[in-house]
């Protein structure tokens, strides 16, 4: 069973949970490091010979092109995340299309390749903001990767189907491939489990996690998907004055990140979301929504 292995592009400083705390416009005021911490899993990929698909925000495309160039060129799939990281519930549908439109017209020109795939901010297509999907069919977008079947205080739908489906849209089918949770029940309730990763990658012992991807595949018989953000295995960046919250959910165990994926890197097999998508489709998967 092959699983799909997904970047999130951004910067430390871009993150929700610091939203309220580094204004917009002070962007371009914080250094960068998000080039040398996707060099860093570039190498570290290339060691276990995985490709996967780099989510990419525009505006660090727009900034540092040369960087999608790279992901390309060492054989990974180039994907957007939006350009400025805006929680689409927020913006409504007309910024949200300004915003995935420009995204892909960066990527695009960097990467010379087309973008089919999406991935939203803090997972933000929710209940709230599922005309979504008709926007990323009608921009040229042929599957997302925003849906998260929890519940949080942020984002999720929890009622939604767990693994890859299609929902009909006003611009065709278009795929979307949840994040991956683990059925359990706790105290006589049933409980979908986070395990893709993210916080929950670093908050959650590395063998639980691959236990529970090997667990989908061989008893569902169905893919999962695993995340994570090139600030989390860099340690040494610097503190952000936020919350107790905020600071807990951006910096706890960043330096366990990096040995965590070197062992879910060994005994599952990667690839990229398309792939997987693809592999999904030829086993007769994906119905519609």
């Amino acid at each position: 069973m092959l699983n799909a292995l997904t970047i999130d592009v951004e910067d430390y400083f871009q993150v929700n949970a610091f939203q309220p705390y580094i204004p917009r416009e002070s962007w371009d005021s914080y250094p960068l490091r998000v080039s040398d911490n996707v060099a860093r899993l570039l190498d570290l990929l290339e060691q276990y010979g995985v490709h996967g698909t780099f989510f990419i925000l525009g505006w660090i495309a727009r900034r540092q092109p040369q960087l999608v160039r790279e992901i390309q060129g060492r054989g990974h799939e180039i994907a957007s995340h939006g350009y400025g990281h805006q929680l689409i519930f927020a913006i409504g549908p007309k910024l949200f299309r300004e915003d995935v439109r420009r995204a892909k017209l960066v990527l695009e020109d960097a990467a010379g390749v087309p973008v089919r795939g999406y991935r939203a901010p803090t997972y933000s297509i929710t209940r709230d903001s599922l005309w979504a999907f008709d926007i990323l069919s009608e921009e040229g977008y042929s599957y997302d990767s925003s849906v998260f079947p929890i519940h949080h205080d942020t984002y999720g739908i929890p009622d939604a189907p767990r693994f890859p489906y299609r929902v009909r849209t006003s611009g065709g089918m278009l795929h979307e491939f949840p994040l991956s949770t683990l059925p359990l029940r706790v105290a006589g309730r049933s409980l979908q489990f986070p395990i893709a990763g993210g916080g929950y990658l670093r908050l959650l012992p590395a063998p639980l996690i691959r236990w529970g991807i090997q667990r989908i595949n061989a008893v569902e018989g169905q893919p999962t998907v695993l995340y994570l953000h090139p600030w989390e295995i860099d340690p040494g960046q610097p503190r952000v004055q936020a919350g107790l919250r905020a600071r807990f959910r951006h910096y706890v165990n960043l330096s366990r990140t990096e040995g965590k994926l070197r062992y879910l890197l060994q005994g599952v097999r990667y690839g990229t979301m398309s792939e997987v998508l693809r592999l999904h489709d030829a086993r007769g998967g994906g119905n519609g929504a």
